[in-house]
């Protein structure tokens, strides 16, 4: 309950600090789910890397993040205050305030100004932020995301782009980044060819338990490709720091390394629209026990579609087959598709909010185990789910 006053306080808070207007906006999922295997009332499916699971009609949780900012001028300066609140509940089909299933927390909370006399183009921020940097839709994951709390600047004319430039501490809700830092600087908005645009951005980790990392992505954004726009990813991290310019293994030393390439299409054509995305990532750690170095490599390809046979009534479909290879052992394998007849405020890919009803087989291998985390799918190499979503941003 603490967290929940918290969170009432900080709203009432930046309610009144202005009379002006204040900008609300959001985002939210929830549906009801079942599965045809028995003593399973819901299932989804994913292998356990990042970006390896495809989420249209295999999300098993509610989700929803609320946002209030508000803009205001002081003695010439602009300013933004920003709160974000957001709340998940991992097992949708419980009902109660069950606190292991259950989260509501503040998610960011920063101030940031412009205008400032000796750098009137640059805009300075101190608070929680999450730093995100482009995402791939359909398996819902930021390659790059520099949450924490800390501060900086950003926006400083640099040649031919910008500068931004953070540092941030150790607070995480976990707690498990206590007694670490890292700082992540941003060289970005540089323009490479007509349409695309491209980003660097390094990152330093440090902490109390001796993990030192560095980590660098590179970023080319292409607009005017079939009505969409195409993101590929070239990302490398050692030591602590995490290949999405966050924190890593903050034990972890430099024989530990990571590579991943990824791309993420999106296109709308007519009543035609979807997203593409392909994945290849390489972690190289030594062994707890005997220090060896072993290698594991992900991949993954796949898709989701978008067809309108109405203004506001279309059909999507998504296929994604995922892979992890670990040295020495068996390839895990999972792959996923989904059909969903969906409502829609119009017919594009990106329209929201869509209502969807929709139905997910899953095939792995044995190698992948039990990908549910249910008992009733131990042994079990596929299931069938269906149910009902809403998925709304504003």
């Amino acid at each position: 309950m603490r967290s929940r006053h918290a969170i009432a306080l900080a709203a009432a808070t930046l309610l009144a600090g202005s009379a002006h207007a204040l900008d609300w906006n959001g985002y939210f999922r929830a549906g009801p789910g079942a599965t045809t295997t028995k003593g399973a009332s819901r299932a989804c499916y994913g292998l356990p890397a990042e970006g390896l699971k495809y989420r249209l009609g295999n999300e098993c949780d509610i989700y929803g993040e609320f946002q209030l900012s508000q803009d205001f001028k002081a003695d010439g300066i602009d300013y933004k205050a920003v709160l974000m609140t957001d709340f998940w509940n991992g097992a949708s089909d419980l009902s109660g305030d069950d606190s292991t299933h259950n989260r509501l927390r503040i998610e960011q909370l920063y101030v940031e100004g412009k205008g400032f006399d000796f750098a009137p183009g640059a805009t300075f921020w101190i608070g929680k932020e999450r730093g995100r940097r482009g995402d791939v839709h359909i398996v819902d994951t930021f390659f790059t995301q520099m949450r924490g709390v800390g501060g900086g600047v950003k926006g400083i004319e640099a040649g031919p782009g910008k500068l931004a430039v953070a540092f941030y501490g150790g607070d995480t809700d976990s707690g498990d980044t206590a007694g670490a830092r890292r700082v992540n600087v941003e060289y970005y908005d540089i323009a490479a060819n007509p349409g695309g645009k491209l980003a660097f951005i390094g990152t330093l980790t440090d902490s109390d338990v001796g993990g030192k990392g560095t980590a660098l992505s590179v970023r080319h954004t292409q607009d005017g490709l079939l009505g969409g726009g195409n993101s590929l990813w070239l990302q490398f991290a050692q030591g602590s720091a995490g290949l999405n310019s966050n924190y890593g293994n903050l034990a972890a030393d430099s024989r530990t390394k990571s590579w991943r390439i990824v791309d993420g299409f999106n296109w709308q054509q007519g009543p035609f629209g979807g997203q593409a995305f392909a994945l290849w990532g390489q972690q190289r750690s030594p062994d707890a026990i005997t220090g060896e170095i072993l290698k594991q490599t992900d991949t993954s390809l796949g898709g989701r579609i978008s067809y309108a046979l109405t203004k506001n009534f279309k059909l999507l479909a998504e296929l994604g087959h995922s892979e992890i290879k670990p040295e020495g052992q068996e390839t895990q394998k999972l792959t996923k598709f989904t059909f969903a007849p969906t409502l829609s405020t119009g017919p594009g890919f990106w329209n929201r909010p869509e209502l969807r009803l929709y139905v997910t087989h899953a095939k792995w291998n044995a190698a992948a185990g039990n990908v549910t985390g249910k008992a009733a799918f131990d042994g079990k190499t596929s299931g069938t789910s269906y149910g009902a979503q809403v998925e709304i941003w504003y």
